[in-house]
């Protein structure tokens, strides 16, 4: 599996970030689910995708910088034939690195409360619950994480 940091717009992110929020609406029945301000390549700093052994782009995830020593993870999301691969924790390493490599201290995120398997995740990746934070504050669907780097 190969990580690569790649343009917002770059075709493989534009398709897996489609293909994610598709899968967020059908989980919360709506298109309108985006608790705060969805991302956008003005304020994303770095974008990641994972690809296969074929060069398949699997998955993907971002980082918005909150401050000088703070990110928001964004845009989280494995293809799911190929969950369990290890896509997402190698494209979150990636980021977490990037972050590090700034002398940022700390990364932050926010997932529904229908995504049992994506706080699962977030909690083996050393995350902890934090009060919502930010544009999640008063979302009685979010639920927030942070990680210490």
């Amino acid at each position: 599996m190969k990580i690569e940091e790649v343009a917002w717009d770059a075709p493989d992110a534009v398709l897996l970030r489609a293909r994610q929020r598709a899968e967020i609406a059908e989980v919360y029945g709506t298109t309108e689910s985006e608790p705060g301000p969805p991302p956008t390549a003005a304020d994303m700093v770095a974008f990641f995708v994972a690809y296969d052994a074929e060069g398949t782009a699997v998955g993907c995830g971002g980082l918005r910088g909150l401050d000088g020593a703070t990110g928001e993870v964004k845009r989280m999301y494995v293809a799911p034939d190929a969950r369990g691969t290890g896509a997402a924790a190698r494209v979150l390493g990636a980021i977490e690195e990037w972050a590090r490599g700034r002398g940022w201290t700390r990364l932050r995120l926010e997932t529904g409360d229908r995504q049992p398997a994506a706080v699962r995740f977030y909690t083996r990746s050393g995350y902890v619950r934090i009060p919502n934070f930010g544009a999640y504050e008063g979302c009685a669907d979010s639920l927030c994480f942070e990680r210490l780097l």
